[in-house]
């Protein structure tokens, strides 16, 4: 079995999908509103560059910045978006949502990967957030879709969450712990030997794959750094 790492890329358009997918990405996560944090693109955006690029995508289903879904209507609107998007082909999302008192708000979850249809969905750094990132890995292990953990460890970023990523790594397996980490936020190149030392497969990039900032589009040649690095 090959022990290739998963190199995701953030990408806003066709423009930065072309380049992620040269530099040798092997998925996009797709999103609007980098200063938001990344919301929901459009179904047109998803279309777009399904057309352009032939590797697998996860559209992030986010309505506004921050971990809460907001009220019964914002999350019955981004239900709507899902449908939308399954409707226009897409097959992979981002998600997740917290309560005020930082446990996992399974009833938005539960709401919005309904109309998933069993799609696989990655739950996003709102883990970072958790009051208890344990007790939120349970009470989601059963999800259908579930398969992947995007987290830095720490709100704080990748250099203050390696602890974390290292135990959470090492229980692979435990029940709520067999979704893939994706590792991201704060990730640099010199976190990668020890990563990977430990069995982590998946690393997530944004920044990083723009080295003249976010105003700037997607470099091919710095996600082939990661690649190589990966490799």
């Amino acid at each position: 079995m090959s022990n290739r790492a998963v190199l995701e890329v953030i990408a806003l358009d066709v423009e930065d999908a072309v380049a992620a997918r040269a530099g040798g990405a092997d998925r996009l996560e797709l999103v609007s509103d980098i200063a938001a944090d990344g919301l929901t693109p459009s179904r047109e955006t998803f279309a777009a560059i399904r057309a352009a690029v032939d590797i697998p995508l996860r559209v992030m289903l986010r309505s506004a910045d921050g971990f809460s879904a907001g009220s019964a209507e914002d999350v019955d609107r981004l239900a709507a978006q899902a449908r939308a998007l399954r409707a226009e082909g897409a097959e992979e999302f981002v998600l997740g949502f917290l309560a005020p008192d930082g446990s996992p708000d399974l009833a938005a979850v539960e709401a919005v990967t309904a109309e998933l249809a069993g799609c696989r969905w990655t739950f996003h750094r709102a883990i970072d957030r958790a009051a208890d990132r344990d007790q939120l890995r349970k009470a989601l292990a059963d999800l259908p879709g579930l398969d992947t953990y995007l987290t830095a460890g720490s709100a704080a970023g990748v250099e203050e969450g390696l602890p974390v990523l290292l135990a959470e790594a090492a229980r692979r397996g435990e029940p709520g712990y067999g979704a893939r980490l994706l590792v991201g936020g704060g990730l640099a190149l010199e976190h990668v030997p020890v990563l990977r030392g430990a069995g982590i497969d998946g690393f997530h990039i944004g920044g990083a794959a723009r080295p003249a900032g976010w105003s700037h589009p997607v470099s091919a040649a710095a996600v082939e750094q990661w690649r190589t690095a990966l490799s």
